[in-house]
């Protein structure tokens, strides 16, 4: 089969291109032909709220990329469906992530039904984490315009069936986001802290990933302050890039006095040094106000770390409750407590309970299972 991938990847960096990425090898490995259709223009600049949009990194060798796309040109539109009928793609998966994109991949959905191309779209959200009024539209325009779904989260999968007829509802299927383990080995807790100069007896929380309101920082911080009270020994490392205004995680961290108790790392964290990140850390910390999924429990999962994730979209449908790590509501109190629960184990114990489930859990997350629910829609 000759596969097509519309979407986010190299010279783009972050957790889109990585999975999209990940996903052609899987479809090679699978004996496919596959190319990713990328952008020429993802975001305009005032639009994007990093420092940049694109990675450092080396073209990968292994995988056939075409930049072709932008997102704000309908010319680039019909020229990639053009590219797909001339290379004779019989499948199209298209990623889905916010509705500032349905202009662009919905009509190059819809243009290449048109072709007898069929659509699979994997949707990572439906409704955005910062909603704006036209979404409900371009929702709508999207969604129309694919063939069948693959939604990576039950909540997720509910918003879709939302925006659907009676008719269409059997084409969205469940399939959760795979292992992100494409960021190498785990190495040893002694050298990953060595190298970050990271103190070597400190028990540390890692919040990882781009800094955005949703994602909680400040409920954090504030569970942070309570806990590290009573385990001084707590050390929490915030590794990603600021996404939002960094002065009101500055105020605060002065306002709970918390000046010199946090480790920043907020320069974006290339792929060939997250590892290190993991590997140091003790337990990750997902404190989000909302949520559908999260490709940080993914990577969290590939190295073996325990997680503490807040009840929300489907971060506990992935994170079973004491099993590998510790499910609670959105209350900086509750988070307290986890963390104060986590600290207060034996090191030795909590090591061997999560890690054992952790390696049975993650057997779940394989992208042939992905790839699986993708081939089956095409049917």
């Amino acid at each position: 089969m000759r596969i097509g991938i519309a979407g986010t990847s190299w010279p783009y960096r972050g957790g889109l291109a990585a999975f999209n990425e990940r996903l052609a090898r899987q479809f090679i490995a699978e004996g496919h032909e596959v190319e990713i259709f990328t952008f020429t223009l993802q975001y305009p600049d005032f639009l994007f709220p990093g420092k940049t949009q694109y990675s450092d990194d080396p073209e990968p060798a292994d995988l056939s990329i075409t930049r072709v796309m932008n997102s704000i040109n309908p010319f680039t539109w019909f020229k990639t469906v053009k590219m797909l009928k001339d290379k004779h793609i019989d499948l199209l998966v298209i990623k889905f992530w916010i509705p500032l994109m349905a202009p662009c991949l919905g009509t190059i959905a819809r243009l290449a039904r048109k072709n007898g191309i069929q659509v699979v779209s994997i949707l990572d959200n439906v409704i955005p984490h910062e909603p704006h009024f036209w979404d409900k539209w371009f929702i709508r325009y999207f969604i129309g315009g694919v063939d069948r779904f693959v939604a990576m989260s039950d909540s997720v999968r509910q918003d879709c069936l939302r925006f659907l007829p009676e008719h269409r509802k059997a084409c969205v299927s469940l399939s959760p986001h795979p292992l992100y383990d494409n960021f190498g080995e785990p190495i040893s807790q002694a050298k990953a802290r060595k190298d970050l100069n990271l103190p070597a007896d400190k028990t540390i929380l890692l919040f990882f990933g781009f800094i955005r309101d949703y994602k909680g920082l400040d409920l954090l911080m504030k569970a942070y302050a309570q806990a590290a009270e009573r385990h001084p020994e707590l050390l929490l490392v915030v590794a990603g890039e600021f996404y939002n205004n960094a002065q009101q995680y500055s105020d605060l961290e002065s306002e709970l006095q918390l000046n010199g108790k946090i480790c920043w790392r907020t320069d974006f964290i290339p792929d060939d040094r997250v590892r290190y990140y993991f590997s140091a850390a003790d337990l990750i910390v997902q404190p989000y106000k909302s949520a559908t999924q999260s490709g940080v429990t993914q990577i969290a999962y590939h190295f073996e770390k325990p997680m503490l994730v807040t009840n929300v979209g489907g971060l506990a449908e992935i994170v079973p409750d004491g099993k590998v790590g510790y499910v609670c509501p959105v209350d900086e109190q509750a988070v307290a407590d986890a963390i104060c629960r986590f600290a207060g184990m034996d090191r030795q114990k909590r090591e061997t309970l999560f890690s054992r489930n952790i390696q049975i859990e993650k057997q779940k997350y394989a992208w042939s299972g992905m790839t699986a629910k993708i081939y089956d829609n095409t049917k």
